[in-house]
Parts: structure tokens; sequence; C-alpha cells
């Protein structure tokens, strides 16, 4: 599990074949206050949670996953940082742990190797042919509804 204010640890999978551990020091925390319902208590609780990670120069990342998050991430990169906004709970403490597990998702799926590329294959001879007879039963059907021509 991954405690608000510690390390974010993100478990093994494709990609991350040995898992991966940001540091705290890397992850940045603001606090502002959240919109939305929640009474007076809106008005007083900075509960919405900004999680701001740099990967450019994360210690953590190894030099090709820096690359390949940054292709990853290019369009959510600002300024070489990647920005988790979470805000729908009322309690910052939940609203900090929904931002760091949304950060994990991003980093996993950044760090994901690409899918293995399509080979194109030809039809078989069978449905080749069963293509064709298909054709020629759908062009006599048709021509069955033509007008009768005397002879």
């Amino acid at each position: 599990m991954n405690e608000p204010g510690g390390d974010l640890v993100i478990a093994p999978g494709p990609g991350l074949r040995h898992g991966l551990v940001i540091p705290a020091i890397e992850l940045v925390e603001r606090f502002s206050r959240s919109s939305g319902p929640g009474g007076q208590g809106v008005n007083t609780t900075d509960s919405r949670v900004e999680l701001v990670f740099e990967p450019g120069t994360s210690v953590a990342l190894a030099p090709a996953q820096r690359d390949r998050l940054a292709a990853a991430l290019a369009h959510r990169l600002v300024g070489g940082r990647v920005t988790v906004v979470a805000s729908e709970f009322r309690s910052q403490l939940r609203n900090r742990a929904a931002a760091r597990e949304r950060l994990a998702v991003l980093l996993r799926e950044g760090l994901a190797p690409p899918p293995v590329a399509r080979r194109p294959t030809k039809p078989t001879r069978g449905s080749k042919e069963r293509r064709i007879e298909g054709k020629k039963r759908r062009a006599q059907v048709k021509s069955g509804r033509g007008r009768i021509r005397p002879e």
C-alpha cells in the first residue's frame, strides 16, 4: 500500500520486471481548497491534492525508462513535469492516496512495452473459394429477380 507522504511503490508488471520505487523526495504534493459538496468544511479544509513528478530527473528510472516515459506521456508533460489532481473525496488523506494511485497507473502504462506488431496473414484457399461461391449464389438470386422475357 502506498502511504501518503512516503515512497511511491509500483508493483512488478509489464515493463517493470522488478517493480519500481519512486522516492518521496521526488514527489511534490500541493494542497488547495476543493470545489463541490462538503458544507462549511469545504471552505476551511485544503482537501484537493496535486501530485507533481518530474520523470526526466528521477534517479529511480533508468535512462531507457526516462525516454520511454517522455514519449508515452508527451501530451501530459508540462515543463517536464506530470501533474495528477485528486479532489473527489472530502478527506485530504483519501485524495492523497487517490493521486498516488493515479500516478502509479500513469507510470505503469507509460513504461509498458509497445504491443507486438500484427503480422498480416493471407486468406486461405478454402476461404477464397467460399467467398467466390457465395458471390455466385448471390448473383443467381439477383438475376432471378429481373423481368421474365418471352422467348
